[in-house]
């Protein structure tokens, strides 16, 4: 049974270090915290004063190292990625949280044995199942710890995943929903379908059916 995804005791959570980011939309504030136990690095990226009460522009931005940095295509998290952190610096205030989960939690090296199923024919819930694992095994319980690092109570959230308004207020983190979809591309059409049609993101209606190899 999969399990809510803010069940477990909040995790004890150590600020290690922070520095300046520059990027090409603003310098940003960039934090790195350590979850005891786990030993996961996770990144608090801020912008402007965030502690006055008033709701924070906010992301979680769970960890994918083939979207967020290597360019991949299957997926829409190196768009929103860049997409958040352009809103916050436009709007000059507000955080995002990047959360060690690669893969909605199996890790890298199951994520491409996911990928290879996909390859085969089956869609992003049907790899995960295939390989033994529930649809998404992400928990954001760590979240609680380091928006209270920041004295944040209340967020504007840009996302498609209700899972994630339902954790934060779980965790009794005020919480608005703001609209957050990227392009759909002719690779990842399907995949954002299924996360529509199987995960319940609220996203466009996309095609149904694209294959990987339609290039």
């Amino acid at each position: 049974m999969q399990h809510s995804p803010a069940s477990r005791t909040q995790p004890e959570l150590q600020h290690m270090a922070s520095c300046a980011l520059p990027t090409p939309w603003a310098t940003f504030e960039l934090h790195a915290f350590l979850e005891q136990g786990s030993g996961k690095e996770h990144l608090a990226i801020t912008l402007g004063e965030l502690d006055n009460g008033e709701p924070v522009l906010a992301r979680l931005h769970s960890e994918c190292l083939t979207g967020d940095t290597l360019f991949s295509q299957r997926c829409d998290c190196g768009a929103q990625l860049e997409n958040a952190l352009k809103r916050i610096a436009a709007e000059g205030r507000g955080i995002l949280l990047y959360l060690r989960q690669e893969g909605r939690g199996i890790g890298l090296v199951n994520k491409i044995r996911a990928y290879k199923l996909q390859e085969q024919g089956a869609d992003t819930v049907e790899a995960n199942h295939q390989l033994g694992f529930a649809d998404d095994l992400r928990d954001y319980a760590i979240c609680a710890p380091m928006f209270q690092h920041f004295g944040i109570k209340s967020l504007r959230l840009m996302t498609n995943n209700p899972r994630k308004i339902d954790a934060l207020r779980h965790l009794d983190i005020r919480t608005e929903r703001i609209e957050h979809v990227a392009s759909s591309t002719r690779f990842n059409a399907h995949y954002l379908a299924t996360k529509a049609s199987k995960l319940g993101h609220m996203l466009p209606q996309a095609p149904a059916h694209v294959a990987l190899d339609e290039k």
